[in-house]
């Protein structure tokens, strides 16, 4: 494997799993602070980040290349509410999408078209996600900070933790 890519390829397994144990911690508090459909909704998406995260370690690998496990910085703990809590998503997300697609700017680059392919089904899911959570966000900000709007959001939440997302082997 091009060692520029695998070296890039292995910062994104960083971020991919960071990205999971933010999303883990994000649902502790709505767990504890009584969003039990945001928590349940928010675990999903951290197994759904660290499905991704271990995607990228199986590809690096059976290219013969080494995934490696680095040291993960812990997210934060503490949100003001939900608003926080997707405001700080959406941002993530979009770094998260930059930083996809640097990586594919470097697959061209180095003229590994393998990995640039493989990256597409990360390109895809970016899009998704962001559009995602930029329509949970912009409910949560619809409704303010009247409790029985954030009620029914939480609800709407749980109700959207059945989708599962798969993508390439």
């Amino acid at each position: 494997m091009n060692p520029k890519v695998e070296s890039a390829l292995n910062e994104q397994i960083l971020k991919e799993e960071y990205s999971a144990r933010l999303y883990l911690a994000m649902a502790i508090w709505s767990e504890v602070n009584g969003y039990p459909g945001a928590a349940a909704f928010l675990y999903e998406h951290a197994d759904e980040e660290r499905l991704h995260m271990m995607k990228l370690v199986r590809f690096v690998n059976d290219r013969g290349g080494k995934a490696e496990l680095k040291d993960v910085d812990a997210p934060p703990r503490h949100y003001e509410s939900l608003l926080d809590i997707f405001s700080q998503i959406m941002e993530h997300e979009v770094h998260i999408t930059d930083s996809i697609n640097t990586l594919y700017g470097i697959t061209v680059e180095e003229r590994d078209y393998t990995t640039g392919n493989f990256l597409q089904w990360y390109i895809t899911e970016q899009v998704e996600e962001e559009s995602l959570f930029n329509t949970v966000l912009d409910k949560i900000k619809l409704v303010g900070p009247d409790k029985s709007g954030l009620f029914h959001i939480d609800k709407e939440l749980d109700g959207m933790t059945t989708v599962t997302t798969s993508g390439p082997e």
